[in-house]
């Protein structure tokens, strides 16, 4: 019986050794060790032209590594972060952002820093208000909206003249839109189910936060509605005449709420 037992000791390390030399053969190998920067940053430009988004990214981040300090290596994390964002990877891309413009303050690529970030931000947040035909209305994160337009003040603040200002001016007027409208289409929801309470707060909201916007004609008419569905006569008849007097021409007070034939966010 010992010697049963001592048998199965060689027995025992044959299997690791077996298991030892699997693992050192599954290892892969790192076929960019012997490339040059340029060689790197080829590959990885052309893994992007052809959409392989996911594999230009470990070619970027090694090229990073390798040509540290230069140029090239500022081009490798901005070309990152686009492949990021075009993977669907949305945090890891502001991160890469964030750490270029940390690092790079004065980099002459720092206008296209500010526009890509507010990009990535701004396509989350589109998602974000793709979602709001099929479910019920609720208090929903805003954040990318607001980071986003945040992102593209700062460009147009700080780089007036740079090639991504005018299409940066025209999403801030989007997301100022959107959010506006967000806020009237929650009120809108309130109403509807008869939370007229609730219906005047959101209203409110979004006649004193925004100025100037197309959603601000409904929410003075939910407002109106609102008050009167609450027997707050003197509100009601003070929201009409702000009303008249803002939008003389309003089919709301003529015709009511409009039947709306397209998704309300479909604005860009």
């Amino acid at each position: 019986m010992f010697r049963a037992k001592l048998s199965v000791v060689p027995a025992l390390s044959a299997v690791a050794l077996a298991l030892l030399l699997s693992a050192c053969s599954s290892t892969k190998e790192d076929k960019t060790a012997g490339w040059s920067p340029n060689k790197i940053y080829a590959e990885a430009k052309d893994e992007m032209s052809s959409g392989g988004y996911d594999k230009a990214v470990p070619l970027l981040e090694k090229l990073e590594g390798r040509a540290a300090g230069t140029p090239l290596a500022q081009q490798a994390q901005l070309d990152k972060a686009y492949a990021q964002y075009k993977s669907n990877e949305q945090a890891q891309a502001i991160a890469t952002l964030d750490r270029f413009m940390k690092l790079h303050p004065s980099s002459p690529a720092l206008d296209y820093a500010l526009y890509l970030k507010g990009i990535v931000n701004f396509n989350d947040n589109l998602g974000l208000f793709s979602f709001l035909s099929r479910q019920d209305l609720s208090e929903r994160d805003q954040k990318a909206a607001k980071e986003s337009f945040e992102s593209f003040k700062e460009l147009a603040a700080r780089f007036p003249d740079s090639r991504y200002t005018p299409d940066a001016r025209q999403r801030m007027t989007y997301i100022v839109n959107s959010l506006a409208q967000y806020e009237v289409h929650v009120a809108r929801y309130y109403y509807s189910r008869g939370a007229y309470v609730a219906a005047v707060n959101r209203a409110q909201i979004a006649l004193a936060d925004y100025r100037d916007v197309p959603a601000l004609e409904e929410a003075l008419f939910i407002l109106y509605r609102s008050y009167d569905a609450l027997g707050m006569t003197q509100l009601r008849d003070d929201t009409k005449r702000v009303m008249e007097k803002s939008y003389p021409q309003s089919e709301y007070l003529s015709r009511g709420f409009k039947t709306r034939s397209d998704p309300w966010w479909q604005l860009w």
